[in-house]
């Protein structure tokens, strides 16, 4: 016995253009028939919130899957899965296509070398798939845009989920964005998580979508413009504190990543933050104000 919700769609051309579309979604609980083998024509992607069953890949490797998990259905890659028939699953699916799904797959948010993905938490997809359930109720006149903004939503929150992730994000870029301003080399930054520059690379690649040198680089950058913007530190201490010495090399490549120089970013910022700088999230629930002489 099993129970069954869903709807499909048919996008217009121009809605491609917002780089996803949600092509269809369901809800499903119980022993659910199996699916396959088949080949599709776009991506789903499952996820599973109770129960387990397998998965067969197209060279006949039988995986196990057990919930919280993923499973990734990508273009022209057979596939072959089934709920365990004593004690069935609960799954949620959407189905999506576009251009910007080749840019998820290079970032590695999409993985089609690995079709079953164990979760660490499911809530936050199972409730963007939730939002393109209510966004595919008849009649609504802005089912597209909605359905294409959520399947954007669940990628970036299946990535997060990922159970090789800590709360932080993927464990290896959180060491490397917490060392990324001292004089590390990349071969010294693999050895502080004890792999090879080749293991740390390949790494890097799957969970950010480059290398660890441009990642490091975002990083400091990053921090850089935050600087720039927020205090009115010299751009020579700027550079000394995200780890160059040398301010004009931190210039000239500040100006040919950033497209304006330092000095030129921070002018049109146009502003300093009063107060100093805070390294502190704020609290959604209790978010900072402006009062005052503060503006």
């Amino acid at each position: 016995m099993y129970h069954t919700w869903m709807r499909y769609f048919t996008p217009g051309p121009v809605h491609h253009r917002l780089g996803l579309v949600c092509l269809g979604v369901g809800l499903q609980h119980g022993r659910l028939p199996v699916v396959g083998p088949r080949t599709l024509d776009h991506h789903v992607a499952v996820v599973v919130t109770a129960g387990g069953g397998w998965y067969r890949s197209a060279d006949g490797r039988r995986t196990p899957v057990a919930a919280p998990a993923l499973l990734w259905l990508t273009p022209g890659v057979p596939h072959h899965y089934g709920a365990d028939p004593a004690t069935g699953w609960d799954e949620s699916f959407v189905d999506f296509t576009g251009p910007a799904a080749a840019t998820y797959t290079e970032l590695g948010y999409i993985e089609p070398d690995r079709p079953v993905v164990p979760l660490a938490n499911a809530a936050p997809a199972r409730a963007a798939i939730g939002r393109i359930a209510r966004a595919a109720r008849p009649g609504n006149p802005l089912l597209e845009v909605e359905t294409a903004a959520a399947v954007h939503e669940l990628l970036v929150a299946l990535r997060r989920g990922r159970a090789d992730t800590d709360a932080d994000g993927d464990p290896v870029l959180t060491g490397l964005a917490r060392d990324a301003f001292q004089p590390l080399s990349v071969a010294e930054h693999a050895a502080r998580h004890g792999m090879t520059p080749a293991e740390l690379r390949a790494a890097v690649r799957r969970a950010a979508g480059c290398s660890p040198k441009d990642y490091l680089l975002t990083v400091r950058l990053g921090r850089a413009k935050e600087l720039l913007a927020a205090t009115e530190l010299p751009v020579a201490s700027v550079a000394r504190r995200v780890g160059y010495d040398d301010p004009a090399y931190f210039s000239r490549l500040f100006t040919r990543r950033v497209g304006l120089a330092p000095v030129r970013f921070r002018e049109q910022q146009g502003r300093a933050v009063h107060g100093g700088w805070s390294d502190r999230v704020p609290d959604p629930e209790h978010p900072p104000t402006l009062t005052g002489d503060s503006v």
